[in-house]
């Protein structure tokens, strides 16, 4: 080991960076991606034509969207949690 790095320290910097830095953004693109309503597949050679009416999202994704939500809060009152109250 060496006396200026401190590796142990280091991977556990690293992997909590790399879960709370890409980690929770990911999480909540589920979520939002879980509440979207599935689209319709257009004819190309139609045109975009706009939908009147759009369906609401399935019970299975607004589930899977909250889980999501409240991981990410969750986290975020940890972090909170833990700079208030680590001095």
């Amino acid at each position: 080991m060496n006396s200026w790095i401190n590796l142990d320290a280091l991977w556990k910097i690293v992997v909590i960076g790399l879960l709370a830095g890409a980690g929770l953004p990911a999480l909540f693109a589920v979520g939002l991606r879980a509440l979207a309503p599935a689209t319709r597949t257009a004819d190309p050679k139609a045109g975009a034509v706009p939908a009147p009416d759009v369906p609401a999202p399935e019970l299975r994704g607004k589930v899977i969207a909250g889980i999501c939500f409240v991981a990410v809060l969750a986290a975020m009152a940890w972090g909170v949690y833990s700079i208030v109250h680590s001095g």
